[in-house]
């Protein structure tokens, strides 16, 4: 891997976690220089010393290009691109505590995956919500089907950079692009942060359809017409339907639904065998996004007017004991409907409810 004769930039990586640490060794195996800045002094002095993250990135030997710090000025210092790696619940605390060392001319990147559970924003409107809508001009967000344990291998990849600024996607897109690792670019801000966050409920759903012994068509349908329910909220929200049909849509509903790298797929075997949700997802031993996702997509649905049955059920199943057999039992005798016409219907409320 390399830079293919592109200028090495100064980056800031905020959060030490597995997708941060892959992307961090991506850009600095690209020649960049990388700070990485954690919380913990003790995950920096692993990294420093023994060049592995061991808690989240096992097996993965980082390049002596990545400095980890536990200094947030020094991180930000200087950065020509600062990239958010933090999970999306700790995303608003981390800004608030950089906004101070962030560089004016900085190209922001985002590679959170979720909508906040308060006020139901985006990442993207949490960030506006505390600078002002100018920085979005150099705002991006990373997404995709990008499990961090095969990138940081060099496995073949392909995601999306996001932004409203079409220069701010293309800088991201050159910056992280390599002969394994594929970026698009996509306008659509709105529905590639929505695909990218709410597929990790559909992850958990055919997580507990396997726990329960179910097979492929099961799972079939969980994620077909998951995307369906995915892309109703995602019109009414204002975001392009095509876009669920991408990278950041159908590609991620993909791979989380069916890998065991999947966290929320992994947490939701285990609910499907019957184990409590705590135990459930203390098993996993790192952030399963689905849960959070789950409270705030209820809410988003109801304020949106959208049906999303299979949200509910794993809504039940997570927060009202619901018994996941019965959920599904649940969701096959519902009331008939037809396949496409509820998404038709949808798309004419395009952008109707302002978010």
């Amino acid at each position: 891997m390399s830079g293919g004769g592109q200028v090495s930039k100064k980056i800031g990586v905020l959060g030490a976690g597995s997708w941060a640490t892959a992307l961090s060794r991506l850009l600095s195996l690209k020649g960049h220089t990388v700070r990485l800045w954690s919380i913990c002094p003790e995950q920096v002095q692993e990294i420093n010393e023994t060049r592995e993250n061991s808690q989240y990135l096992p097996g993965v030997v980082l390049p002596p290009g990545i400095k980890a710090t536990v200094d947030l000025e020094k991180t930000l210092h200087d950065a020509e691109v600062v990239l958010f790696g933090v999970p999306s619940h700790a995303f608003r605390e981390v800004l608030r505590s950089a906004l101070p060392f962030l560089p004016d001319a900085a190209i922001l990147v985002n590679a959170a995956k979720g909508i906040e559970e308060e006020s139901l924003y985006r990442m993207s409107m949490v960030f506006a919500g505390e600078t002002d809508p100018d920085p979005l001009q150099r705002y991006v967000v990373l997404s995709g089907p990008s499990h961090a344990e095969e990138v940081g291998r060099e496995i073949p990849t392909a995601v999306v950079a996001a932004s409203s600024h079409l220069k701010s996607a293309e800088y991201v897109q050159d910056l992280f692009m390599c002969e394994c690792f594929r970026v698009y670019t996509n306008a659509d801000m709105t529905g590639v942060e929505l695909g990218g966050s709410l597929k990790n409920i559909i992850a958990l759903g055919t997580g507990i359809a396997d726990g329960l012994g179910f097979g492929d068509n099961t799972k079939a349908a969980l994620m077909t017409r998951g995307l369906a329910e995915i892309t109703r909220l995602g019109i009414a929200m204002g975001a392009n339907p095509l876009t669920f049909a991408g990278l950041s849509g159908v590609g991620d509903l993909i791979v989380t639904c069916t890998s065991m790298h999947s966290r929320n797929r992994r947490a939701g075997i285990a609910i499907g065998q019957g184990k409590p949700v705590d135990e459930a997802l203390a098993e996993v031993r790192m952030v399963v996004e689905g849960v959070r996702t789950t409270r705030a997509a209820r809410r988003l649905s109801a304020h949106c007017a959208v049906e999303m049955p299979i949200t509910e059920q794993i809504y039940r199943v997570l927060f009202e004991e619901l018994n996941p057999a019965t959920a599904v039992s649940e969701l096959m005798t519902r009331g008939k409907t037809h396949e496409m016409e509820e998404v038709a219907e949808a798309a004419a409320s395009v952008g109707k409810y302002g978010f």
